[in-house]
């Protein structure tokens, strides 16, 4: 830890007019379980304030806050033959990151015990939650008012609002984070004067205030508008998005192109997509008098695709992340974390995100369509297209959408043809209308008069239960999706 930024700290606590309910000074405080109650005061108290952190600090005097150090020693202290922080962890729950630090403040011995708020629980010493209400510290459970606060407040953690970078000047921010590229992608001018740039950047929470009148980068900061990912350490940088292009139909083939982003992916977004698509296979089509080119998987949908990667992977999951993979017929797009939405039910129920923020903000720059309209416009670009239907996978630890290029209805297998008639019901019903046969011919290019091999699609996908009879009185009438 920075001892410059602790000395900092310490001066803005104790710039404090008074104690707060989630700040403590103290001299030489010694005595274990009241130490114990104190921090799950303390921590309990910093929820209900809406901090992220309490503080007890010894060696600064109550009411002047004057630094008078201290003798407490929490580094020799024990417990019978336990040292005390361990002791402390024991009895505490849910336990505490806590963090006891000396500082060789100028006007004398300073001992930091930086608390994090709780998040899941509220904080406990023996099992027992304390609160902080002035000088006292009583029992949580005698105060039902705030204990219900307390837990209205508590929520996940979020990756987003982690903090990246921390005790950073202003030049320092400006040099690290693409401003201009957010001020452009959001579409307001740039502003002439620095504090105003800040104050901007800290309203889309992707900077924050420190202490000593320096700067926090966010992590939705780092990993939307990064100069470079590397500057913010390894975490950060594995989360760059990673493209690579085969020669051939699977990964022995050789790779011609490999490109690891490291620009944020707000900054980096459009020139990783002009990237990708100056690499896409092209798929000669004929006109009525030219013969033309176009590349083999819609670049619209591949824009989507890619946004969504980005959007809703799980941040959480270390060293991992992003990854385009271009084969000679197809295109996969993986992210990490597992779906939150069953992937029969993604274009038809509202998405779901872990980054609620990113996506907010992404949407704002138009970096992907408005929530819930994206993923069925892949798909319905796919049908126009006449493309296999896009194949949704996930697992445990990944989610993965394979886009193949063109192929005929004689071509696709038989799960292909039945993926993509269950998806082709989706969209007729989310547009309120009925699958049929016709429709589905249309879908797969069949010419009406070979209509029964629709016909044989339609009976797979019933046997696969993935579509029912809209009307059982009227079993012609048209189809649904299982669920409707």
């Amino acid at each position: 830890m920075n001892s410059l930024r602790d000395i900092d700290l310490i001066d803005d606590l104790r710039a404090q007019p008074v104690e707060t309910p989630w700040l403590e000074f103290k001299s030489s405080l010694s005595d274990e379980a009241k130490i114990g109650k104190l921090i799950s005061a303390l921590s309990n108290a910093a929820r209900l304030e809406g901090k992220e952190q309490a503080f007890l600090v010894w060696g600064v005097e109550d009411g002047t806050h004057k630094v008078i150090g201290t003798s407490f020693d929490p580094f020799s202290k024990h417990i019978g033959n336990q040292v005390f922080e361990l002791w402390l962890r024991q009895r505490l729950s849910p336990a505490p990151a806590l963090q006891f630090r000396p500082v060789d403040h100028p006007d004398g011995k300073i001992i930091l015990l930086e608390i994090p708020a709780p998040t899941m629980a509220p904080t406990s010493f023996e099992s027992v939650p304390y609160i902080r209400i002035g000088s006292a510290t009583p029992k949580l459970s005698d105060d039902p008012g705030r204990y219900q606060a307390l837990i209205e407040k508590m929520r996940p953690y979020t990756w987003e609002l982690g903090i990246a970078a921390s005790y950073l000047t202003a030049d320092d921010v400006l040099r690290l984070i693409d401003y201009p590229s957010y001020f452009s992608l959001t579409r307001q001018q740039l502003p002439t004067n620095r504090d105003h740039i800040l104050e901007k950047l800290a309203g889309d929470r992707l900077i924050q205030k420190d202490v000593g009148g320096r700067w926090n980068i966010l992590n939705l900061g780092a990993i939307l508008f990064a100069t470079n990912l590397r500057d913010f350490g390894s975490s950060i940088e594995r989360k760059g998005v990673r493209f690579v292009r085969y020669d051939g139909v699977d990964r022995t083939a050789t790779v011609t192109h490999r490109h690891d982003g490291q620009r944020g992916y707000a900054s980096g977004f459009e020139g990783l997509l002009q990237y990708i698509n100056g690499l896409l296979p092209q798929n000669e089509h004929i006109g009525q008098a030219l013969r033309e080119e176009h590349p083999l998987f819609p670049r619209l949908s591949i824009r989507e695709l890619v946004a969504n990667a980005l959007i809703h992977q799980d941040m959480t999951i270390t060293g991992a992340g992003p990854q385009i993979e271009l084969f000679e017929d197809r295109i996969e797009i993986t992210n990490p974390g597992s779906p939150l939405v069953d992937t029969q039910r993604m274009i038809d129920l509202p998405p779901r995100s872990r980054n609620e923020a990113l996506a907010s903000l992404m949407r704002r720059m138009g970096m992907c369509e408005e929530q819930g309209s994206g993923l069925d416009k892949v798909f319905r670009e796919v049908e126009v297209f006449q493309l296999p239907a896009p194949l949704l996978k996930s697992n445990a630890t990944s989610m993965q959408v394979v886009m193949y290029g063109p192929r005929t209805f004689a071509e696709m297998s038989g799960e292909e043809r039945v993926r993509a008639c269950y998806f082709h019901a989706v969209l007729q019903f989310m547009a309120g209308e009925r699958m049929k046969n016709t429709t589905l011919c249309q879908r797969f290019g069949i010419d009406t008069r070979n209509a029964a091999q629709a016909s044989a699609v339609l009976k797979k996908a019933m046997e696969a239960d993935l579509i029912k009879v809209a009307d059982e009185d009227h079993p012609r009438a048209g189809y649904h999706p299982w669920w409707a």
